[in-house]
């Protein structure tokens, strides 16, 4: 599983006034979005530019670049927004298909990974710089002898639009710290992607970091990505596993144990769940991590072009759809996560990354919403 839409009165059917998101470009971070068109992963950032280094001032030059940054929608797109998602509302998924969709999530992906493989998704090497965490625990790593930058010192420049009141810079070691205070005995570090389709994060980490106290746990609820996985030429059991689990499931990934974990990965993973189980996805979450452990999370925001879009008979609740292939996609707002995690987790980062797209050719605007955030299981935790 590995899924990369407007607001509504729940249960009423009737679009809501759409109400734009404050995007704050002082407060945003490293990186600018790939094409929607030309790119099969269209939340990965381009590792070649800053994110928030491209501000639009004048309209009149929208098309002068592919993309912009911190662009809230204009008038237009927001009167288009309303008309869609009031559709949506008009003609959501028949009623006697609902069940179907819902009770068989794991099938479509199956359908999907079967037809793709591992060709779909392009690899994450954007991770490096958009969730530094994952590397910077060690110096053991090519990134380092590359010159690449530190994540202390790029999050230091400027960070994502963070909705909490936790002071970003308390990310800065805690990830380190959460592997040097555990048992001496242990000496893994041990990272957990949920939702690892083909392994499109899983081994551009390997092939970057060689500290061999690393070790991977690459899980997904479908069958067929885990195989793709452990088909794959840099799939090392000694680094590694691929386990089939679902996030929500009531019992946690055979041979992995509770406090475990010292980072959790999710990428667009959360979006294929359905709102009811949000509670048990986030409860195994806490139980896996480490106390200080860190959630990396990053998905779909509300009023995306790609919810925006969807033709009728595609609704299945308010802000969950399904997709042309049968996988399902929720659409959050940064208030959402922070009731879903803020329970259980601190917030170190609740952050929005709006990216107006442009097809300079045709003269369209696409805007794109994606919401980034990361979840710190407290250190007091049991």
């Amino acid at each position: 599983m590995d899924g990369n839409h407007n607001s509504s009165t729940p249960g009423t059917g009737r679009a809501e006034p759409l109400k734009k998101q404050a995007s704050s470009a002082v407060e945003i971070s490293q990186i600018t979005g790939a094409q929607l068109a030309g790119s099969n992963d269209p939340g990965a950032p381009d590792v070649h530019s800053k994110f928030g280094s491209r501000l639009l001032s004048a309209e009149q030059d929208v098309f002068e670049h592919n993309a912009w940054d911190h662009v809230e929608p204009d008038d237009e797109y927001l009167e288009y927004a309303e008309q869609q998602i009031r559709m949506h509302h008009e003609h959501p998924v028949p009623t006697e298909k609902q069940e179907f969709y819902n009770n068989t999530p794991a099938a479509f992906w199956n359908s999907f990974y079967n037809n793709n493989q591992n060709k779909f998704f392009k690899d994450r090497h954007w991770l490096r710089i958009e969730f530094a965490e994952l590397f910077e625990w060690t110096t053991d790593r090519k990134s380092a002898s590359e010159g690449h930058a530190d994540a202390g010192t790029v999050k230091e420049d400027v960070h994502l639009a963070d909705s909490s009141d936790s002071a970003v810079s308390k990310s800065r070691g805690v990830a380190v710290a959460s592997a040097l205070s555990s048992d001496p005995s242990d000496a893994k570090f041990r990272i957990m992607e949920v939702g690892c389709g083909a392994g499109n994060a899983v081994f551009p980490l390997l092939a970057d970091v060689s500290d061999p106290r690393l070790f991977v746990y690459a899980c997904d609820y479908s069958k067929v990505a885990v195989d793709v996985v452990k088909s794959g030429e840099a799939y090392d059991e000694n680094r590694c596993a691929a386990l089939v689990w679902d996030l929500s499931s009531t019992e946690l990934p055979p041979n992995v144990q509770p406090g475990s974990i010292d980072i959790m990965l999710m990428v667009f993973v959360f979006s294929a769940l359905h709102p009811s189980q949000w509670n048990q996805a986030v409860e195994n979450a806490y139980r896996l991590l480490k106390p200080g452990g860190l959630l990396l999370f990053r998905d779909y925001g509300r009023n995306d072009l790609a919810q925006v879009r969807f033709k009728k008979s595609r609704l299945l609740e308010d802000n969950l759809y399904i997709r042309g292939d049968g996988t399902r996609v929720y659409f959050f707002t940064n208030d959402e996560l922070a009731d879903i995690f803020g329970t259980k987790f601190e917030i170190e980062q609740n952050a929005i990354d709006r990216r107006l797209i442009v097809n300079r050719k045709r003269e369209l605007k696409m805007y794109r919403v994606w919401l980034q955030a990361k979840f710190r299981k407290p250190i007091s935790a049991d």
